[in-house]
């Protein structure tokens, strides 16, 4: 569902009702805390499960969860080194929303505190 959502996003000839289901199908899968976490730490370069782990605090079994839902919404990219599977942001538009978002949040943040 959600990897219609992106691909369909991408066609203008989308009707502006459809463009609007399609978003907030996106929106959805950008919902969980721990995806932008995942979506953050893949913004500079492709990891390593491990190396997720190392930097976000949670479970193998949850980060996969996340990892594979990021991954069929057509997100996330990987490919497999050995036993290694690396995840990485195939999506730039998924992660300069991310950035936005969260930038904009910190910085209000830091003017809610003076």
């Amino acid at each position: 569902m959600v990897k219609r959502a992106v691909k369909k996003i991408q066609d203008v000839q989308a009707e502006p009702d459809e463009v609007f289901e399609l978003a907030a199908e996106l929106f959805r899968v950008m919902s969980a805390p721990m995806r932008l976490k995942i979506i953050s730490s893949l913004c500079n370069r492709e990891k390593n499960v491990s190396e997720l782990l190392s930097e976000i605090d949670t479970t193998q079994p949850n980060m996969s969860q996340h990892l594979n839902t990021l991954y069929q919404a057509s997100v996330l990219g990987k490919r497999r080194d050995g036993v290694q599977i690396y995840y990485r942001i195939i999506d730039e538009r998924v992660a300069n929303l991310c950035r936005a978002v969260c930038t904009q949040i910190a910085i209000e943040g830091d003017y809610a505190d003076a």
